[in-house]
Formats: C-alpha cells, structure tokens, sequence
C-alpha cells in the first residue's frame, strides 16, 4: 500500500468514517490524473467506468483528501474548486489562460530568489506562497 492510501486510510479512521473501495478509486484516480481537476471534472473521468458512483461521493471525497493534506484547494477565478496533489514540491507557480481556463505549472529559481529577498527586505520570513499569472495562451492568442 502506498504512503499516500496509508495516510487516507489513517485519517478515515482517526476520524471514525470508513475506507471504501468508492473513496479509494477516487483517491487513485486523483493522483493518476493532471492537477487542477474540479471535482465534477474528476467524476466525469470516474463515470463511465464506474456508474454507480455519485457525484456527491466524488465531491465529499475530494473535501476529505483536501482536509488530510493530500490535496490543495485552489482558486483560479473561474468559480470553480480545484484539487492540486500536494506532490512535496517546494514552490511552483501557475500561468492561467484568461480565454480556455488552461492552467500551466512551472518553477523559476530567479523567482523563488525575488520573493525570498522581498521578504527578507522586510524581516519576513516565508511559511507559504502563491504566485498566479493570468493571460492568454497561444492557442487564444491566434483565435482573438
């Protein structure tokens, strides 16, 4: 069993709910997909492999891996929840397509230096940090 089923079913039970066979193809499915997946996103994924599985089931599920750390609740001004897999990485940052909602991650050292000398400019220490940039890809480029 992986560390991450390990440290769900954990929880589950520190928390006196049950580890389901529904719960674990959501968690497996999650982890196997791209980030930033809604949890309607991830049912539609789920479906039509699995037609007994609700959406209300894939949704809770989602605000329980999100509650246990395995997964990030983001925000991208679209209205709609998205889970990213907390993965151990230190810091990685976000381009988002204003036109089709495609979200690109990425890591820049040169970045990660500016924040770290802004917050030491101002005797801050960093716990945590988000850095969103909002455009237009390529792709919604061309068709504007």
């Amino acid at each position: 069993m992986s560390s991450v089923k390990k440290r769900f079913r954990d929880y589950l039970t520190r928390h006196n709910l049950k580890t389901t066979r529904q719960r674990e193809l959501i968690l497996d499915e999650f982890l196997s997909s791209p980030s930033h997946l809604s949890a309607e996103e991830l049912y539609l994924r789920l479906r039509t492999e699995y037609p007994n599985l609700g959406y209300a089931t894939v949704y809770r599920t989602m605000k329980l891996l999100a509650e246990c750390g395995i997964a990030t609740e983001r925000h991208f001004g679209d209205r709609q929840t998205r889970y990213e897999a907390n993965t151990g990485e230190e810091h990685h940052y976000h381009l988002i397509c204003d036109g089709c909602g495609h979200i690109i991650e990425f890591e820049d050292g040169q970045i990660e230096a500016l924040l770290q000398a802004v917050a030491a400019t101002h005797s801050y220490t960093l716990r945590h940090q988000r850095l969103e940039l909002y455009g237009l890809c390529p792709k919604c480029q061309a068709e504007s």
